[in-house]
């Protein structure tokens, strides 16, 4: 916490993540995310799936019933994961997101990381880990900084 007793921003930000996924509606992980640009929210997005869709709390997981592990196979997966739903959600609003900033409760995949990339993120602060291999070393290659804020 900030010296005068107020959350810094970085912290401010990453408290709003954990907001946004508690909307979530899978059954694995609960994942929020925020694009940041001057110090305003430009965009929210959580883990689920796409509109008018029976969410996976009520149906069942694909990925359990396929037994498989976390960080595998994205592909199979009925939700959009919540960085994708922040791009969708400020694309269908037509603002752009070059130049923001992510804040993620957790680290972004490959897949996310790809799209953070090419939609011009310039840096992501996130809360808990997520091994992805491919995702580090794109983001280092793009210059993308990655902070990971611990409580």
């Amino acid at each position: 916490m900030a010296s005068d007793d107020r959350p810094s921003w970085q912290e401010y930000f990453l408290n709003i993540t954990k907001l946004v996924a508690e909307r979530s509606t899978c059954t694995r992980r609960k994942v929020g995310a925020i694009l940041v640009r001057d110090k305003r929210v430009i965009s929210t997005g959580y883990n689920g799936v796409p509109a008018g869709i029976t969410h996976c709390d009520a149906v069942g997981c694909l990925r359990d019933k396929l037994q498989v592990p976390s960080g595998e196979r994205h592909e199979l997966c009925r939700g959009l994961h919540a960085e994708q739903n922040a791009i969708i959600q400020a694309s269908t609003h037509g603002v752009s997101i070059q130049g923001c900033t992510l804040y993620c409760t957790n680290m972004p995949c490959s897949i996310c990381s790809k799209m953070l990339i090419n939609a011009g993120i310039i840096k992501i602060y996130y809360g808990e880990g997520y091994t992805d291999l491919l995702a580090d070393e794109m983001l280092t290659e793009a210059g993308i900084e990655v902070v990971q804020i611990t409580e």
